[in-house]
């Protein structure tokens, strides 16, 4: 179908008209329309001025090439003594003759340096000297203090006062007394644990009447600790006070066994025994080499995983008497028993403790040939000397007696046993022999 071409194609549009007006349409104008903004005094960038034309740009570069062929002649680039900072002959060329005087010059400049060196750098040191004599480090003013602390006592060290300031304290922090009445759970609590608890034996501080000081048993510190811990349900906050504090000194010091001990005691009082377990075997891992954290840890748990733990223990202490003890304890059969103190024996032959447990459960002459064999591994004691001499004969009893009074002179307890047996046989002469020989024998031992 052929169209006719329309008659206002290629026509120039009449004025004021506005494509879309009729519609409702309105014109808009973009910045792409008026160009970039530019302010009324700026100068008229001909960046696309048709060729043969000076531009803006052209201007530019030649008026910088114009300031860079003037000398800076300022009142403030000027010295009395060197001039003007600039080169006189800085827009001249660099030529060979000028690199060779600069070369010169530079020779010269180190030589003169090297000679000024050493006494530059004596004055320097001159200098740092005088500085730290004038200034010394903290270090430096008490160095001499510091060498006499090797002078200083165990007595002085503990009477040196806590750090504080004491002057004035109550006119400078003027505190009122304060009333706070007594929770009844505090007189609950004390009706519930009794007089024992609160009594004091005043043989505990017999030692510290006399030091001054106070003083903590070692031995006894395990079962301290058992009266620290609360034993009483309605005492829960403290409970959770104790349990935080035990944390924190695991976490702080693992390998501090009394802690892994208390944290273990504590969690059996308070019911939670699987947790107890968990905590002192934990504690045999990170304190492999006491006794008392193993021994715990064998008294927690169940008979068959007692004797386990037990074992581990002795694999890390062969020579620990307590642990071979509760290993002969924890087993139920005679022979069983004999076999674990006879394994000890051979690690600790020195052992009077392993040498009576064991001759405990023999058999008269198997315990005097045990015993045989005791005095020789440990023949500085008189109980293993006296029990043998009690399973020997007559005859043999007397040269028992004579060999542990060869070991031990210095017991009184030998020659009364020998006196008894003599007395026991009828051979009362002998009996005042022993007593004098005894008596003689004493004074000159001492």
């Amino acid at each position: 179908m052929n169209k006719k071409k329309k008659p206002f194609l290629g026509m120039p549009a009449p004025l004021g008209y506005v494509p879309g007006l009729g519609r409702g349409a309105t014109g808009f104008t973009t910045r792409s329309d008026i160009g970039p903004a530019r302010d009324a005094n700026d100068p008229v960038d001909d960046r696309h001025a048709p060729p043969g034309k000076r531009t803006v740009g052209d201007q530019m570069k030649k008026n910088q090439a114009a300031d860079d062929d003037d000398e800076d002649l300022n009142d403030t680039n000027y010295d009395e003594f060197n001039g003007y900072a600039g080169s006189l002959f800085s827009s001249g060329p660099y030529e060979k003759d000028d690199e060779e005087a600069d070369a010169i010059y530079a020779a010269l400049d180190k030589r003169m340096d090297e000679r000024r060196k050493e006494r530059r750098e004596q004055r320097e040191k001159e200098e740092i000297e005088k500085y730290r004599m004038e200034r010394p480090k903290i270090q430096q003013q008490f160095s001499d203090l510091k060498r006499k602390l090797a002078e200083v006592t165990e007595e002085e060290w503990l009477s040196i006062p806590e750090v504080g300031d004491a002057r004035n304290k109550r006119q400078r922090n003027p505190r009122y007394e304060k009333l706070t009445p007594v929770p009844d759970s505090f007189f609950a609590k004390h009706l519930q644990t009794g007089e024992n608890h609160t009594s004091v034996d005043p043989r505990q501080t017999v030692s510290d009447s006399v030091s001054g000081q106070t003083v903590v048993d070692p031995k006894g510190y395990l079962t301290d600790l058992n009266s620290m811990i609360p034993t009483h349900g309605g005492d829960i906050n403290d409970i959770k006070k104790a349990r935080l504090l035990l944390k924190s000194v695991r976490e702080t010091n693992p390998h501090h066994p009394p802690a892994w001990i208390a944290s273990a005691r504590l969690e059996e009082v308070t019911g939670k025994l699987q947790v107890a377990r968990n905590l002192i075997m934990k504690g045999t891992e990170m304190c492999p080499k006491s006794e008392d954290v193993w021994l715990e840890a064998a008294r927690l748990q169940p008979g068959d995983t007692a004797k386990a733990v037990v074992a581990q223990a002795v694999r890390h202490l062969p020579q620990s008497v307590r642990i071979y003890i509760r290993a002969a304890e924890l087993e139920t059969d005679i022979r069983a028993k004999k076999r674990v103190l006879r394994k000890a024996l051979e690690h600790v032959p020195n052992s009077v403790r392993l040498w009576k447990a064991a001759v405990e459960l023999e058999e008269p002459e198997d315990a005097r040939i045990m015993l045989s064999r005791a005095v020789e591994c440990c023949p500085t004691s008189v109980e293993l000397w006296l029990a043998l001499a009690r399973l020997e004969t007559y005859e043999n009893a007397r040269k028992v007696l004579n060999k542990a009074r060869e070991n031990i002179p210095t017991d009184r307890h030998i020659w009364i046993t020998a006196a008894k047996l003599e007395e026991a046989n009828g051979n009362t002469q002998m009996v005042e022999k022993i007593i004098d020989r005894a008596i003689t024998s004493l004074r000159a031992n001492g």
